[in-house]
């Protein structure tokens, strides 16, 4: 065995994540914004955002980090390397939740980096590249759409001045909330090095837990299209106005959520939901003049979801009263690293876990990161494939598996 080589998995076999100091820093993090259901409040720039953010940098201060914020309010805490001339290994996920969010979803990944950063102190063990945990911005977008905003103006996916203009439903913008809380930095946002980008992460649905497998290794995402349907009828009474002289935009709308529904089953990994949907007048009896609706369509393979938004166009525009569909966001399928991949898939074998590639059904900070750097995730079990609830869990022994794989795979990318 050549000498590197047995060097770093000597190291790996010395060196473990501390599960139960993982799993009670993940429930102290979970008092900041906690629900009395047991789950989080954390939206992204609200006082419960700053407060865990502040948690964070005492956290990693104490562990002798350096921090930095770039001009969306991205969060890194670095670790310096013995090679000034190698990029960093970054870890990280998220910290803001749904408004009413489980306590791992995001926190999960920021809090695993943590824990690397722990141990590697623990041991006085100094990796040839640097080490940075990152939060990133509003990746939730539950208060400011678009989601994985920090992330996305990071990655290019939108302007600096898109994402600090983005406008939350009662008119604040975020550059405004962003100052009110002191996460408003100086650094560019995009112009910082990342040579490697892990995302540890619950898998947020049932895959993993139903085939009894420990580690996800995640190969990529899948491509998600967001469209705005509006439907314009006519407003007549419910008891007055015939059937066959109705101009129903409700009607219109109950056959394009079957519609989207079906497009979504007629393929294996297509997936499809209509999530939002507004009526007007609103009246028990009045035939409703106008529907406005939002639906969701995901699949893995680009040109099927090409496919899966014709199929809803065309329906739609068959329709009476027609339906109007406009698509507001288009993230494509994305494939990640192969060397980080393969870094995470031998991490997990050399320790024993059970592992199976997967896809992820989710959109994750990850996606736009792997934009410009090398990036890839894992994934862990969550309890039912329960996810953006306040009931969502997962057991320790799942968690501290997660942390041992990222703590491996990232000896493998930084020394």
């Amino acid at each position: 065995m050549k000498g590197p080589v047995r060097n770093i998995i000597q190291f790996m076999a010395d060196f473990h994540a501390d599960g139960k100091r993982l799993w009670d820093t993940l429930h102290q993090l979970a008092e900041i914004g906690g629900t009395e259901a047991g789950g989080v409040a954390r939206v992204a720039l609200t006082d419960a955002d700053r407060a865990g953010r502040d948690q964070f940098v005492e956290w990693v201060t104490d562990v002798g980090c350096s921090i930095h914020i770039d001009r969306m309010g991205n969060l890194f805490a670095r670790r310096e390397g013995t090679d000034p001339n190698r990029d960093p290994v970054v870890i990280g996920s998220h910290l803001d939740s749904q408004p009413t969010g489980g306590k791992f979803d995001g926190a999960y990944g920021v809090m695993v980096g943590l824990e690397i950063l722990r141990v590697l102190t623990d041991h006085e063990h100094i990796t040839k590249a640097p080490i940075e945990v990152v939060s990133w911005t509003n990746e939730e977008g539950a208060r400011f759409p678009p989601a994985m905003l920090g992330s996305g103006v990071f990655g290019g996916e939108f302007s600096l001045e898109e994402g600090l203009g983005a406008v939350a439903q009662d008119g604040t913008v975020l550059i405004d909330e962003l100052t009110r809380i002191g996460y408003s930095g100086s650094d560019p946002c995009g112009d910082r090095p990342v040579g490697y980008y892990l995302e540890p992460h619950i898998e947020q649905g049932p895959i993993l837990e139903a085939t009894n497998t420990s580690v996800g290794i995640v190969t990529g995402v899948q491509g998600i299209r967001w469209y705005d349907v509006s439907i314009k009828g006519v407003e007549s009474h419910a008891g007055t106005t015939p059937m066959d002289r109705r101009f129903d935009a409700m009607l219109s709308a109950a056959q394009v959520i079957t519609t989207v529904d079906e497009i979504a089953k007629s393929r294996p990994d297509g997936r499809s939901t209509v999530g939002v949907i507004f009526s007007t007048p609103n009246s028990r009896n009045t035939v409703a003049g106008t529907v406005d609706l939002t639906i969701d369509l995901r699949h893995p393979d680009a040109d099927e979801l090409s496919r899966m938004n014709d199929e809803l166009v065309q329906a739609a525009n068959s329709m009476n009263p027609p339906a109007s569909v406009e698509q507001i966001w288009y993230s494509p399928p994305v494939k990640f690293d192969t060397d980080v991949v393969e870094a995470i898939r031998e991490s997990a074998t050399h320790s024993g876990f059970e592992s199976a590639d997967i896809v992820s059904g989710a959109g994750h900070d990850a996606v736009y990161i792997n934009r410009v750097a090398p990036a890839g995730m894992l994934f862990i079990p969550c309890e039912d494939g329960l996810s953006h609830n306040e009931a969502e869990n997962i057991t320790q022994e799942h968690s501290t598996v997660g942390a041992e794989v990222t703590l491996q795979a990232v000896l493998r990318l930084a020394d």
